[in-house]
């Protein structure tokens, strides 16, 4: 619960910290209106700390530029067709000098035709009439400075007290402005732990076909942010349960499946949700205070995708899943492509649904010293989310089991860190490279090395270090065989 009055003493330390000083005073001495907007405002009366200092102005970007260029070390424009200029401002001096990124905006008066995304820029003259424009109310709140008046047309102090998103105009309004402010609603109620109100939810609900218009590149950007939030699974379920999410992430809704009365099978949806809370809680716990790990997170999210198409109910009541780790591998690629995700984040997403089943084969039996290196070289350099997310894929409420599956998986990785001390298996390749399996074979470039360098490859997975000496002799002895 916010205290007020806790609240409003933060607001003016804000206001009163040096950069926010300085460039006020700088606006102040040219006669023009200046404003911290948005985020500071509504996270320093949250208690949160700011590390952002978004401010608005009646300025123009031309006269913006003028104003901060004597301030600050480096200035950029390009935000200037939508009125922002950024500069990075350096109070204090020697060791206590601090330098602070700002971002300066003229008002906006924009208009939007309803058909695409981009808005028709105009720049305004009034403030209230800024704050009006923005997505809620809750961000729609301005500390003016250096006099540190707050300014709050559309009852943002009230929702923040009440814990709830609502919109400055009518959410039909503003979400057909811009309809990437539904996914922002989701992204907003996990990153603050709010509700969306009654009235912004059936909007949501009514208005989703319209995200369409939307840039994949946006929706990709507010899909990144909603899971790199604290608690992402409530946003999940509110684009789930408004209709987003058939449009933009089709895969997680197909997971609520169809119930039937002879075949039961654990929910896979609640399954997926809980296995994402699951892999933060051990992202956290390995990485205190890390930036979120938006690649485990999508992984745990999406590591089940595959099991719609490969549900198949059998004789007795058993339902199956055959290859869903596969199906879903390919189901990720393609969705996560389309979201225009970085080649790096979709390969390696791809590559932990592949393999996110690989451990429960070591739970049923012990694996040779061969299988736990083969493990390590499959995962790469996705070990340690692997481990993550195999952790955090047992949601079973049998206690029994779920200990047994992690004292599995805990004798795993002493395995693999006993080995990794013993072998270096992060680094495993043959004792020969390429060029010297052309001079122990006595031939040239060609398909032959690689088949051997794959075989010297496997070799070392199945018995470790042979030595140099002991591999070449084996591999004229494949190679004589080949041959032969």
């Amino acid at each position: 619960m916010v205290n007020m009055a806790e609240a409003l003493e933060r607001l003016k330390t804000l206001a009163d910290s040096p950069v926010v000083q300085r460039v006020a005073t700088a606006f102040a001495d040219a006669g023009r209106e200046l404003s911290l907007v948005g985020g500071p405002v509504r996270d320093a009366m949250l208690g949160v700390p700011v590390h952002d200092y978004d401010f608005t102005t009646d300025a123009r970007p031309d006269e913006i530029l003028e104003i901060v260029t004597p301030l600050s070390s480096a200035q950029w424009d390009i935000g200037r067709e939508f009125g922002t200029i950024g500069a990075r401002i350096t109070t204090g001096e020697g060791q206590d000098a601090v330098s602070d990124t700002v971002e300066i905006t003229t008002y906006r008066a924009d208009a939007y035709d309803g058909e695409t995304r981009k808005p028709i820029v105009a720049f305004g003259d009034v403030l209230d009439d800024d704050l009006k424009r923005r997505d809620f109310t809750v961000n729609a709140m301005a500390l003016r400075v250096p006099d540190v008046k707050l300014v709050d047309p559309h009852g943002g102090v009230e929702d923040l007290l009440d814990a709830t998103l609502r919109t400055p105009s009518s959410p039909e309004v503003s979400f057909g402005d811009d309809p990437l402010r539904m996914m922002r609603a989701a992204r907003f109620a996990s990153q603050l732990g709010f509700l969306v109100a009654d009235e912004v939810q059936d909007a949501m609900q009514e208005m989703a076909p319209s995200i369409e218009i939307v840039s994949a590149e946006r929706v990709q950007t507010e899909l990144a942010k909603l899971l790199c939030t604290a608690a992402p699974s409530g946003g999940i379920r509110l684009l789930v349960d408004t209709g987003l999410a058939e449009i933009v992430l089709p895969e997680v809704p197909a997971l609520r499946l169809e119930t039937d009365e002879h075949h039961h099978h654990k929910d896979v949806y609640e399954h997926s949700l809980t296995v994402l809370d699951q892999a933060i809680g051990h992202e956290t716990k390995r990485h205190p205070g890390g930036e979120p790990d938006l690649v485990l997170r999508l992984a745990a999210l999406l590591h089940d995708i595959g099991k719609p198409a490969t549900r198949r109910l059998e004789p007795g009541g058993a339902v199956s899943f055959y290859h869903h780790d596969v199906v879903g591998s390919k189901l990720a690629k393609k969705r996560l492509k389309a979201l225009r995700f970085d080649s790096d984040t979709i390969k390696s997403v791809a590559r932990l649904i592949e393999l996110h089943l690989r451990f429960f084969g070591y739970s049923e039996g012990a694996w040779t010293d061969s299988a736990v290196r083969r493990y390590v070289r499959d995962a790469g350099d996705l070990l340690e989310r692997l481990h993550m997310l195999t952790r955090a894929d047992v949601t079973t409420r049998n206690k029994r089991k779920a200990d047994r599956l992690a004292f599995a998986y805990d004798d795993l990785e002493a395995r693999i860190d006993e080995l990794q001390e013993q072998e270096q298996l992060e680094a495993v390749r043959p004792e020969l490279d390429g060029n010297r399996i052309q001079a122990v074979l006595g031939i040239g470039p060609g398909p032959e090395i690689g088949q051997a360098y794959k075989w010297l490859l496997d070799l070392r997975l199945d018995e470790g270090i042979l030595g140099e000496e002991e591999a070449t002799r084996r591999l004229k002895e494949w190679w004589a065989s080949s041959e032969a």
